[in-house]
């Protein structure tokens, strides 16, 4: 959190009550440092006669306090946008609420010959500042439901959530000992390290084989992620730590986090589709999100024109990839050139983004992760860093702009099927390369959606 942040408190700290104290002195001839020189003297300060302040002043007050709350918000609070399944994503329906059009499209969408639901790599679980040291959190991803812990040492670790004992969730009640998280139904302690029972408080002998599953993880770019693969073959790769992040160079100014009904494969792809950028992310972001009116010609007079290009990373980083994006905006025919960027996305994987940002008025990195709750949603985040001294309301302008293409995204991703042999064109050749990229994290035994209707009840 920068500091400046603090410094803004202490002047609201100082300036607001020397308002009120001049208001209510009697003599309006009293100023804001002689106000605090009274109060500094003491018992002269209280021999002055008091008397309230006409109700126009004590308003003019009370909106001063408001506009200098809400300035402390929109300049210094980092952003925090939070869209659960429903609330984007989906055309309001009359006689519907969007829970009822969310799920009905859910049920009935055509889904199409899907790849395995699961890929092979790192995800994302939370946030580092998330797990406070001796907190314990539950989560569900990958169609699991974890327990994440975190030492008093500030080591973390990741275990199945139900004790093999009885069942219980260890994430609900559960006690972090040590290294160890300690069941709250009969109190058997796990190693995180390796799920290993350590002690079971009634039983002489812990027997061997007592422990529950634990999963390899690591903390980096502010994030804590977890790998995965159906074979159970230990990590070949790690996510590149950004040490301006690490360092604390770089601070978050933001986080958002949006759910998607959709396969994990196509929100990566969009990398690749170079030719929806302009079409889909032409109209300005202040368009909304509604597919409906953002091609409106009401909109023709300014525009965002966009330019990349995505190639696969040669070994050893073939696990990765990388687009090169150019933007720009132009308001009625002219360029604005303040306004260009050139952006570098990384993906790591087929769960963690890296997208480097470089303008006229600061750089920024957004860390993207996209992580499987179960086989057909996701959970994708985003969050925004920047340098000290970049002012954080830029940053949550970059971070909000973000969103609103990615709401736009979204509308399209909850709503398509997936086509595993799609008609395209030999601009969209990119399309199919990233595919294959893509399938490097699919494995023989890689879970698939099964989905078998018995009936013609829902």
């Amino acid at each position: 959190m920068p500091k400046y942040r603090y410094l803004f408190l202490l002047v609201l700290a100082i300036l607001v009550p020397s308002l009120a104290t001049v208001g209510l002195v009697q003599d309006k001839a009293v100023d804001i440092h002689a106000a605090w020189a009274l109060a500094l003297i003491g018992d002269t300060f209280w021999s002055i006669q008091w008397q309230w302040p006409p109700l126009s002043q004590l308003a003019l007050y009370a909106v001063g306090v408001a506009i200098a709350a809400w300035l402390y918000r929109l300049l210094l609070c980092p952003l925090k946008i939070s869209r659960t399944l429903h609330d984007v994503g989906y055309n309001k329906l009359a006689g519907y609420s969007r829970r009822d059009v969310a799920n009905d499209v859910r049920r009935r969408r055509r889904r199409g010959d899907l790849p395995p639901v699961y890929p092979n790599g790192w995800f994302r679980v939370m946030d580092s500042c998330q797990l406070q040291p001796n907190q314990v959190e539950g989560v569900t991803v990958l169609g699991e439901k974890l327990a994440v812990f975190r030492s008093a040492g500030g080591s973390v670790s990741v275990l199945d959530a139900y004790c093999p004992h009885l069942g219980a969730d260890l994430a609900v009640g559960g006690q972090v000992v040590g290294d160890c998280l300690q069941c709250p139904f009969h109190g058997w302690k796990f190693r995180g390290e390796d799920g290993k029972c350590m002690g079971i408080p009634y039983a002489e002998k812990v027997p061997d084989f007592a422990r529950v599953k634990s999963w390899p993880c690591l903390e980096s770019n502010g994030c804590i992620y977890i790998w995965y693969h159906c074979d159970g073959v230990e990590p070949t790769w790690t996510p590149p730590i950004i040490d301006e992040i690490a360092s604390g160079d770089w601070t978050c100014r933001g986080t958002t986090e949006h759910m998607i009904n959709a396969h994990i494969e196509e929100v990566p792809e969009n990398a690749a589709d170079i030719a929806h950028l302009n079409y889909l992310h032409g109209p300005l972001v202040t368009a909304g999100v509604d597919l409906s009116s953002i091609y409106s010609s009401s909109w023709d007079f300014a525009k965002h024109v966009w330019r990349a290009e995505w190639q696969p990373d040669p070994a050893p980083d073939a696990h990765s990839s990388t687009m090169h994006t150019q933007h720009m905006v132009y308001l009625f025919g002219q360029k604005i050139s303040i306004a260009d960027i050139k952006a570098t996305a990384r993906q790591i994987g087929p769960g963690i983004v890296l997208l480097f940002l470089e303008s006229g008025f600061g750089n920024f990195m957004l860390v993207q992760s996209i992580t499987p709750v179960e086989p057909l949603l996701q959970r994708l985040t985003h969050s925004v860093y920047a340098g000290r001294w970049v002012p954080t309301c830029l940053a949550k302008f970059i971070l909000w702009g973000e969103a609103v293409q990615v709401e736009r995204d979204i509308m399209i991703w909850n709503n398509k099927c997936y086509v595993p042999r799609p008609l395209l064109v030999r601009e969209d050749s990119s399309i199919s390369r990233h595919r294959r990229w893509y399938s490097q994290f699919y494995s023989e035994n890689s879970p698939r959606f099964k989905f078998e209707r018995d009936s013609l009840d829902w």
